[in-house]
This record gives C-alpha cells, sequence and structure tokens, in this order.
C-alpha cells in the first residue's frame, strides 16, 4: 500500500473535537446551572412548540397534497 493513499484522520477522533466537546458541556452546565428558573419557565412553550414543529416535519412523507388517494391499500407505491 502507498502511502500517499491514507486518508486523513476524522474530526470525531481529534484532539479538536475533544476539546470542543468539553467546553460545550462545561458550556452547557453553566447555563443550566445559572439559568435554571428561566429554562423551566420555558418549558411548557417549549412543548407547545415542538407539537407544530413535530407535525409539520414528521408529515412530509404522507402526501398531504392536492392528490387523491382513493385506491390506497397501505402499501408503498412503486414510483
Amino acid at each position: 500500500m502507498d502511502m500517499n493513499d491514507a486518508r486523513p484522520a476524522s474530526f470525531w477522533r481529534s484532539a479538536g473535537f475533544v476539546a470542543l466537546l468539553v467546553a460545550a458541556l462545561a458550556g452547557g452546565f453553566l447555563l443550566y446551572a445559572e439559568h435554571r428558573a428561566h429554562l423551566f419557565g420555558a418549558l411548557p412553550y417549549l412543548l407547545l412548540l415542538a407539537c407544530p414543529l413535530m407535525h409539520v416535519f414528521m408529515h412530509h412523507g404522507h402526501h398531504h397534497g392536492g392528490d387523491s388517494h382513493t385506491g390506497d391499500t397501505g402499501k408503498p407505491r412503486n414510483e
């Protein structure tokens, strides 16, 4: 095998990723510790916001369009 064929190391296994992960975890913990009351106060609104977002993003495969499905047997169509 030629030495030039070696692939570069993945970002997910690099020291930079570990440093970024540690910084993100430390920042997340500090945000949680200092702003816990704000986060828990926003939970009901986040739940209400999640409902329409899940509806929009999870119904993309149901073909809710202008075409009619009169002979729908429940089997996937061969398009």
